[in-house]
Protein backbone atom coordinates (compact mmCIF):
# COMPACT_ATOMS: atom_id res chain seq x y z
CA UNK A 1 0.00 0.00 0.00
CA UNK A 2 1.36 3.39 -0.98
CA UNK A 3 0.28 5.09 2.24
CA UNK A 4 2.15 2.42 4.17
CA UNK A 5 5.24 3.14 2.05
CA UNK A 6 4.97 6.82 2.90
CA UNK A 7 4.71 6.23 6.64
CA UNK A 8 7.54 3.69 6.51
CA UNK A 9 9.85 6.13 4.73
CA UNK A 10 9.04 8.86 7.24
CA UNK A 11 10.15 6.52 10.03
CA UNK A 12 13.61 6.01 8.48
CA UNK A 13 14.63 9.17 6.67
CA UNK A 14 17.82 9.57 4.65
CA UNK A 15 20.18 11.91 6.55
CA UNK A 16 22.24 14.67 4.89
CA UNK A 17 25.93 14.14 4.13
CA UNK A 18 27.74 15.86 6.98
CA UNK A 19 31.16 15.44 5.35
CA UNK A 20 30.15 17.37 2.22
CA UNK A 21 28.50 20.03 4.37
CA UNK A 22 31.62 20.42 6.51
CA UNK A 23 33.95 20.57 3.50
CA UNK A 24 31.79 23.32 2.00
CA UNK A 25 31.66 25.15 5.34
CA UNK A 26 35.46 24.97 5.63
CA UNK A 27 35.75 26.54 2.18
CA UNK A 28 33.28 29.25 3.11
CA UNK A 29 35.36 30.06 6.19
CA UNK A 30 38.38 30.81 3.96
CA UNK A 31 36.58 32.34 0.97
CA UNK A 32 37.99 35.51 -0.62
CA UNK A 33 35.60 38.01 0.96
CA UNK A 34 34.90 39.39 4.44
CA UNK A 35 33.77 36.73 6.87
CA UNK A 36 30.00 36.47 7.00
CA UNK A 37 29.46 38.89 4.11
CA UNK A 38 27.13 36.42 2.36
CA UNK A 39 26.14 34.38 5.40
CA UNK A 40 22.62 33.38 4.33
CA UNK A 41 23.71 32.57 0.79
CA UNK A 42 26.61 30.52 2.13
CA UNK A 43 24.19 28.52 4.27
CA UNK A 44 22.12 27.77 1.18
CA UNK A 45 25.22 26.43 -0.59
CA UNK A 46 26.11 24.30 2.44
CA UNK A 47 22.54 22.97 2.51
CA UNK A 48 22.69 22.06 -1.19
CA UNK A 49 26.08 20.37 -0.67
CA UNK A 50 24.74 18.25 2.18
CA UNK A 51 21.90 16.84 0.07
CA UNK A 52 23.76 16.60 -3.24
CA UNK A 53 26.46 14.81 -1.23
CA UNK A 54 29.17 16.83 -2.90
CA UNK A 55 31.59 19.52 -1.76
CA UNK A 56 30.99 21.16 -5.15
CA UNK A 57 27.33 22.21 -4.82
CA UNK A 58 25.72 23.33 -8.06
CA UNK A 59 22.27 23.59 -9.57
CA UNK A 60 22.32 22.81 -13.28
CA UNK A 61 19.04 20.92 -13.80
CA UNK A 62 16.29 22.51 -11.69
CA UNK A 63 12.80 21.18 -12.35
CA UNK A 64 9.48 22.73 -11.41
CA UNK A 65 6.97 19.98 -10.60
CA UNK A 66 3.34 21.09 -10.44
CA UNK A 67 0.52 18.84 -9.25
CA UNK A 68 -2.94 19.92 -10.40
CA UNK A 69 -6.37 18.96 -9.07
CA UNK A 70 -9.74 20.48 -8.31
CA UNK A 71 -11.54 20.55 -4.97
CA UNK A 72 -15.07 19.59 -4.05
CA UNK A 73 -15.12 22.39 -1.49
CA UNK A 74 -15.11 24.89 -4.37
CA UNK A 75 -18.88 24.32 -4.40
CA UNK A 76 -19.00 26.45 -1.23
CA UNK A 77 -18.15 29.57 -3.27
CA UNK A 78 -14.64 29.96 -1.86
CA UNK A 79 -12.96 31.28 -5.02
CA UNK A 80 -13.46 34.10 -7.48
CA UNK A 81 -12.89 31.66 -10.32
CA UNK A 82 -14.78 28.61 -11.61
CA UNK A 83 -13.14 25.19 -11.45
CA UNK A 84 -12.75 25.23 -15.25
CA UNK A 85 -9.83 27.63 -14.76
CA UNK A 86 -7.69 24.78 -13.45
CA UNK A 87 -7.79 22.89 -16.76
CA UNK A 88 -7.18 26.10 -18.70
CA UNK A 89 -4.14 26.91 -16.57
CA UNK A 90 -2.75 23.39 -16.93
CA UNK A 91 -3.06 23.83 -20.70
CA UNK A 92 -1.10 27.06 -20.40
CA UNK A 93 1.65 25.27 -18.48
CA UNK A 94 1.85 22.62 -21.18
CA UNK A 95 1.89 25.25 -23.93
CA UNK A 96 4.75 27.04 -22.18
CA UNK A 97 2.53 30.12 -21.89
CA UNK A 98 2.38 30.72 -18.14
CA UNK A 99 4.12 32.80 -15.51
CA UNK A 100 6.01 29.87 -14.06
CA UNK A 101 7.31 28.73 -17.44
CA UNK A 102 8.46 32.29 -18.17
CA UNK A 103 10.25 32.31 -14.82
CA UNK A 104 11.69 28.87 -15.51
CA UNK A 105 13.24 30.07 -18.76
CA UNK A 106 15.13 32.76 -16.86
CA UNK A 107 16.07 30.35 -14.07
CA UNK A 108 17.36 27.69 -16.48
CA UNK A 109 14.70 25.26 -15.34
CA UNK A 110 12.11 23.00 -16.91
CA UNK A 111 8.52 22.57 -15.77
CA UNK A 112 6.47 19.40 -15.54
CA UNK A 113 2.76 19.33 -14.66
CA UNK A 114 0.93 16.24 -13.39
CA UNK A 115 -2.87 16.02 -13.39
CA UNK A 116 -3.97 14.13 -10.28
CA UNK A 117 -7.62 15.20 -10.30
CA UNK A 118 -8.50 18.13 -12.54
CA UNK A 119 -11.60 16.48 -13.99
CA UNK A 120 -12.18 14.21 -11.00
CA UNK A 121 -11.94 16.55 -8.00
CA UNK A 122 -11.65 15.61 -4.37
CA UNK A 123 -14.79 15.29 -2.29
CA UNK A 124 -16.27 18.29 -0.49
CA UNK A 125 -14.47 18.05 2.84
CA UNK A 126 -17.25 19.87 4.64
CA UNK A 127 -19.31 16.70 4.60
CA UNK A 128 -16.89 13.83 3.92
CA UNK A 129 -13.25 12.84 3.65
CA UNK A 130 -11.67 14.79 0.78
CA UNK A 131 -9.63 11.87 -0.60
CA UNK A 132 -10.67 8.29 0.02
CA UNK A 133 -8.09 5.60 0.83
CA UNK A 134 -7.94 4.15 -2.68
CA UNK A 135 -7.25 7.53 -4.28
CA UNK A 136 -4.68 8.34 -1.58
CA UNK A 137 -2.72 5.23 -2.56
CA UNK A 138 -3.05 6.00 -6.27
CA UNK A 139 -1.88 9.61 -5.95
CA UNK A 140 1.04 8.68 -3.71
CA UNK A 141 2.14 6.11 -6.29
CA UNK A 142 1.87 8.67 -9.13
CA UNK A 143 3.91 11.23 -7.19
CA UNK A 144 6.54 8.71 -6.21
CA UNK A 145 7.01 7.46 -9.77
CA UNK A 146 7.08 11.01 -11.12
CA UNK A 147 9.86 12.13 -8.78
CA UNK A 148 11.85 8.95 -9.37
CA UNK A 149 11.80 9.63 -13.13
CA UNK A 150 13.01 13.23 -12.95
CA UNK A 151 16.51 14.19 -14.09
CA UNK A 152 17.14 17.02 -11.65
CA UNK A 153 19.41 18.33 -8.92
CA UNK A 154 16.85 20.73 -7.39
CA UNK A 155 13.11 20.07 -7.14
CA UNK A 156 10.81 23.11 -7.16
CA UNK A 157 7.40 22.04 -5.93
CA UNK A 158 4.12 23.74 -6.84
CA UNK A 159 0.40 23.21 -7.38
CA UNK A 160 -2.69 24.35 -9.24
CA UNK A 161 -6.34 23.92 -8.26
CA UNK A 162 -9.33 26.14 -7.61
CA UNK A 163 -10.22 25.99 -3.93
CA UNK A 164 -6.81 24.91 -2.73
CA UNK A 165 -6.06 27.82 -0.38
CA UNK A 166 -9.23 26.79 1.46
CA UNK A 167 -7.84 23.27 1.69
CA UNK A 168 -4.46 24.60 2.86
CA UNK A 169 -6.15 26.64 5.57
CA UNK A 170 -8.12 23.59 6.72
CA UNK A 171 -4.97 21.46 6.92
CA UNK A 172 -3.06 24.16 8.80
CA UNK A 173 -5.94 24.73 11.20
CA UNK A 174 -6.31 21.00 11.83
CA UNK A 175 -2.57 20.59 12.47
CA UNK A 176 -1.88 23.69 14.56
CA UNK A 177 -5.23 24.80 15.97
CA UNK A 178 -5.84 28.46 16.71
CA UNK A 179 -8.70 30.51 15.33
CA UNK A 180 -10.10 29.88 11.85
CA UNK A 181 -9.65 33.50 10.77
CA UNK A 182 -5.90 33.23 11.46
CA UNK A 183 -5.57 30.66 8.68
CA UNK A 184 -8.03 31.83 6.04
CA UNK A 185 -7.00 34.55 3.61
CA UNK A 186 -8.53 36.03 0.48
CA UNK A 187 -6.81 33.62 -1.91
CA UNK A 188 -7.90 34.67 -5.39
CA UNK A 189 -9.08 38.00 -3.98
CA UNK A 190 -12.51 37.12 -2.61
CA UNK A 191 -14.62 39.86 -1.04
CA UNK A 192 -15.79 39.88 2.57
CA UNK A 193 -18.68 37.53 1.81
CA UNK A 194 -16.33 35.12 0.06
CA UNK A 195 -13.91 35.29 2.97
CA UNK A 196 -16.74 34.41 5.36
CA UNK A 197 -17.68 31.43 3.17
CA UNK A 198 -14.08 30.21 3.25
CA UNK A 199 -13.94 30.52 7.02
CA UNK A 200 -17.21 28.65 7.41
CA UNK A 201 -16.06 25.88 5.07
CA UNK A 202 -12.78 25.42 6.96
CA UNK A 203 -14.49 25.42 10.36
CA UNK A 204 -17.09 22.93 9.22
CA UNK A 205 -14.56 20.62 7.57
CA UNK A 206 -12.18 20.53 10.51
CA UNK A 207 -15.04 19.95 12.95
CA UNK A 208 -16.28 17.09 10.75
CA UNK A 209 -12.79 15.56 10.64
CA UNK A 210 -12.35 15.83 14.42
CA UNK A 211 -15.64 14.02 14.84
CA UNK A 212 -14.99 11.32 12.23
CA UNK A 213 -11.25 10.78 12.77
CA UNK A 214 -10.14 12.33 16.08
CA UNK A 215 -6.75 10.58 15.99
CA UNK A 216 -5.84 11.60 12.43
CA UNK A 217 -2.09 11.72 11.72
CA UNK A 218 -0.58 14.34 9.43
CA UNK A 219 -1.06 12.31 6.26
CA UNK A 220 -4.63 11.56 7.27
CA UNK A 221 -5.30 15.27 7.84
CA UNK A 222 -4.22 16.00 4.26
CA UNK A 223 -6.58 13.30 3.02
CA UNK A 224 -9.43 14.41 5.27
CA UNK A 225 -9.48 18.18 4.66
CA UNK A 226 -6.78 18.72 2.03
CA UNK A 227 -7.00 17.39 -1.48
CA UNK A 228 -5.45 15.28 -4.18
CA UNK A 229 -2.59 17.59 -5.08
CA UNK A 230 -1.72 18.06 -1.40
CA UNK A 231 -1.44 14.29 -0.97
CA UNK A 232 0.72 14.17 -4.10
CA UNK A 233 3.03 16.92 -2.87
CA UNK A 234 3.51 15.29 0.52
CA UNK A 235 4.50 12.07 -1.27
CA UNK A 236 6.78 13.95 -3.67
CA UNK A 237 8.65 15.50 -0.75
CA UNK A 238 9.25 12.07 0.74
CA UNK A 239 10.26 10.61 -2.63
CA UNK A 240 12.74 13.46 -3.05
CA UNK A 241 14.18 12.65 0.38
CA UNK A 242 14.71 9.06 -0.78
CA UNK A 243 16.83 10.44 -3.63
CA UNK A 244 18.58 13.01 -1.42
CA UNK A 245 17.15 15.77 -3.60
CA UNK A 246 16.96 19.30 -2.18
CA UNK A 247 13.47 20.81 -2.51
CA UNK A 248 12.19 24.37 -2.74
CA UNK A 249 8.62 24.68 -1.46
CA UNK A 250 6.30 27.20 -3.09
CA UNK A 251 3.43 28.92 -1.27
CA UNK A 252 0.68 28.23 1.25
CA UNK A 253 -0.72 25.07 -0.33
CA UNK A 254 2.67 23.38 -0.73
CA UNK A 255 3.68 24.39 2.78
CA UNK A 256 0.48 22.93 4.24
CA UNK A 257 1.18 19.60 2.54
CA UNK A 258 4.75 19.69 3.84
CA UNK A 259 3.66 20.60 7.38
CA UNK A 260 1.69 17.37 7.63
CA UNK A 261 4.96 15.41 7.34
CA UNK A 262 6.33 17.06 10.48
CA UNK A 263 3.60 15.27 12.40
CA UNK A 264 5.37 12.02 11.51
CA UNK A 265 9.02 13.08 11.91
CA UNK A 266 10.48 16.35 13.17
CA UNK A 267 13.26 16.25 10.54
CA UNK A 268 10.99 15.35 7.63
CA UNK A 269 11.69 18.68 5.90
CA UNK A 270 15.44 18.97 6.46
CA UNK A 271 15.96 18.69 2.71
CA UNK A 272 13.43 21.47 2.05
CA UNK A 273 13.57 25.25 2.05
CA UNK A 274 10.71 27.71 1.68
CA UNK A 275 11.22 29.41 -1.67
CA UNK A 276 9.16 32.41 -0.65
CA UNK A 277 6.60 33.76 1.79
CA UNK A 278 3.31 34.66 0.13
CA UNK A 279 0.79 37.39 0.87
CA UNK A 280 -1.55 34.86 2.49
CA UNK A 281 -1.53 35.54 6.25
CA UNK A 282 -1.92 31.85 6.96
CA UNK A 283 1.27 31.10 5.03
CA UNK A 284 3.26 33.54 7.13
CA UNK A 285 1.92 31.99 10.32
CA UNK A 286 2.50 28.45 9.04
CA UNK A 287 6.13 29.03 8.02
CA UNK A 288 6.87 30.48 11.45
CA UNK A 289 5.41 27.44 13.18
CA UNK A 290 7.32 25.12 10.82
CA UNK A 291 10.57 26.96 11.51
CA UNK A 292 11.16 27.78 7.84
CA UNK A 293 12.79 31.08 6.89
CA UNK A 294 11.79 31.96 3.29
CA UNK A 295 14.36 32.89 0.68
CA UNK A 296 12.10 35.60 -0.81
CA UNK A 297 9.30 37.76 0.58
CA UNK A 298 7.61 39.59 -2.32
CA UNK A 299 3.92 39.33 -1.36
CA UNK A 300 3.31 36.93 -4.24
CA UNK A 301 0.12 34.84 -4.23
CA UNK A 302 0.05 33.14 -7.62
CA UNK A 303 0.94 29.56 -6.73
CA UNK A 304 1.98 27.23 -9.58
CA UNK A 305 5.57 27.10 -8.17
CA UNK A 306 6.20 30.68 -9.34
CA UNK A 307 7.47 32.04 -6.02
CA UNK A 308 9.84 29.14 -5.44
CA UNK A 309 10.96 29.29 -9.08
CA UNK A 310 11.85 32.97 -8.59
CA UNK A 311 14.26 31.83 -5.85
CA UNK A 312 16.12 29.35 -8.09
CA UNK A 313 18.59 31.93 -9.49
CA UNK A 314 19.43 32.91 -5.92
CA UNK A 315 20.23 29.29 -5.05
CA UNK A 316 22.35 28.94 -8.18
CA UNK A 317 24.25 32.13 -7.31
CA UNK A 318 24.78 30.92 -3.73
CA UNK A 319 26.47 27.78 -5.04
CA UNK A 320 28.56 29.72 -7.58
CA UNK A 321 29.71 32.14 -4.88
CA UNK A 322 31.23 29.22 -2.99
CA UNK A 323 32.61 27.08 -5.81
CA UNK A 324 33.77 29.69 -8.34
CA UNK A 325 35.43 32.11 -5.94
CA UNK A 326 38.92 31.25 -4.67
CA UNK A 327 39.77 31.00 -1.00
CA UNK A 328 42.37 33.28 0.57
CA UNK A 329 44.71 30.30 0.64
CA UNK A 330 44.25 29.60 -3.07
CA UNK A 331 44.51 33.23 -4.12
CA UNK A 332 47.68 34.09 -2.19
CA UNK A 333 49.46 30.84 -2.98
CA UNK A 334 49.34 31.34 -6.74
Amino acid sequence: MSRAWLVEQLASLTPPDSASAQATRDRVNDILRPSGALARLDEIAIWIASWQRSAQPAVSRPVGLIFAANHGVAAAGVSNYPVEVTAATVAAFEAHSSTVTAFADIAGATVSVVDVGVNEPSNDFRTMRAVDAERVDHVIDVARRTVDALDTDLLVLGEMGIGNTTAAAAVAHALYGGQVHEWVGRGTGVDDAGLARKQQAVARGVARMERDDPDASGIDVVAEVGGLELVAMAAAIVAARQRSLPVLLDGYVVSAAAAALLDHHRDALAHCRAGHRSAEPGHRRLLALMGLDPLLDLDMRLGEASGAMAAVPLVRMACAAVTRVPTFTEWFSR
